[in-house]
């Protein structure tokens, strides 16, 4: 009598710490984000290049806007710093001219566009003068960007568009790649003129 009992209270014993720890179990699985159904999208070709370019069009536009449109024909060879070899270097407001004509002309095959017909060179439009109209110039250059992004897909991201002998990809990256660049000289020129540029602020520098 005594062994059953014994018997019985182990067995008890047992089901009620199997049932502690399906209720555990049950109270983990709700409370885990995996257990919601996911509401993100899968990541696309399109997407991934997108986002990088919507990076280095937000980089780029702070930095235009940040420098004074009396500034913006600074250029480097105004200093004359001893040894300088500045001679000749674009100024600030044809580093952003030339990242949105560049733009043009590195997406324009992905898209099918025309270059516009002012773009004559890499320098960008002559008569695009004021501070309004080069950013404006360079926002509808990115706009580009992202028609061209919209574009691309797992299956023709490695085919080559038109006359080019590069990938859409690699025309698609090239663009922000290029843009970066340039990106980086525009943050000397301000840094010249005493401003910090706008992802430096509230940093250390």
């Amino acid at each position: 009598m005594k062994r059953m009992r014994n018997f019985l209270l182990r067995a008890a014993l047992i089901f009620a710490v199997a049932a502690l720890g399906q209720r555990l179990q049950g109270a983990t699985a709700e409370n885990t984000p995996q257990a919601q159904p996911s509401q993100q999208p899968s990541p696309t070709v399109a997407s991934v290049v997108d986002r990088e370019i919507s990076s280095i069009e937000k980089q780029v536009l702070e930095v235009a806007e940040a420098m004074p449109e009396d500034k913006f024909n600074f250029t480097p060879e105004s200093l004359n710093i001893p040894g300088d070899d500045y001679k000749g270097v674009r100024t600030f407001a044809v580093q952003v001219k030339h990242i949105a004509a560049s733009n043009y002309f590195i997406w324009s095959p992905l898209t099918g566009d025309k270059v516009p017909e002012n773009i004559k060179d890499g320098n960008g439009p002559a008569d695009l003068k004021s501070k309004a109209d080069i950013i404006k110039f360079l926002k509808d250059s990115f706009a580009l960007g992202h028609k061209a992004a919209a574009t691309l897909t797992a299956e023709n991201m490695l085919q080559t568009p038109g006359n080019s002998k590069s990938t859409r990809l690699h025309l698609a990256n090239f663009g922000v790649a290029h843009a970066y660049d340039h990106y980086g000289q525009m943050v000397e020129y301000l840094r010249m003129n005493g401003i910090v540029p706008p992802a430096s602020r509230g940093k250390s520098d």
